[in-house]
């Protein structure tokens, strides 16, 4: 696979994992929306813009996932983005649920168990190589 379609592949998951990412962000510390912008690239070598980044923000917290405060601490006043307890609650059950996920595209065709038992394809396939091997000796 080219290095284009692997770019490609990587965008699209980033695009569908965009709020996933975000709150794994905001789990570590809380973040203003240049910050994610920011960190999204450094992180990822993608780019967000604000066009999408913090109406993604706004939704986030409109559901309860995330909170925010202005910060006026600085010369230019920022508005910083926390996780709530109900965004880690979610974080950890899309996290749970992704690898499960991953888990099962892992096992492949190969790793499904046999004929109802722990016997796998694969295990069989091993079995019939190490018979081969030694009736070949």
């Amino acid at each position: 696979m080219g290095v284009e379609k692997a770019r490609e592949i990587q965008i699209k998951l980033m695009r569908g994992l965009l709020d996933l990412v975000v709150m794994q962000f905001l789990e570590a510390q809380p973040m203003h929306g240049y910050q994610i912008i920011i960190s999204l690239r450094k992180q990822f070598g993608v780019y967000f813009g604000p066009s999408t980044i913090y109406p993604l923000l706004t939704m986030m917290e409109e559901n309860g996932y995330i909170k925010s405060h202005w910060n006026l601490e600085n010369e230019r006043p920022r508005k910083v983005y926390a996780i709530t307890s109900q965004g880690t609650d979610l974080l950890k059950c899309t996290e749970d649920s992704l690898t499960h996920i991953y888990r099962k595209l892992g096992m492949g065709a190969t790793k499904i168990p046999f004929n109802g038992n722990n016997t796998t394809i694969n295990d069989l396939t091993s079995d019939k190589k190490n018979l081969d091997a030694h009736l070949l000796h």
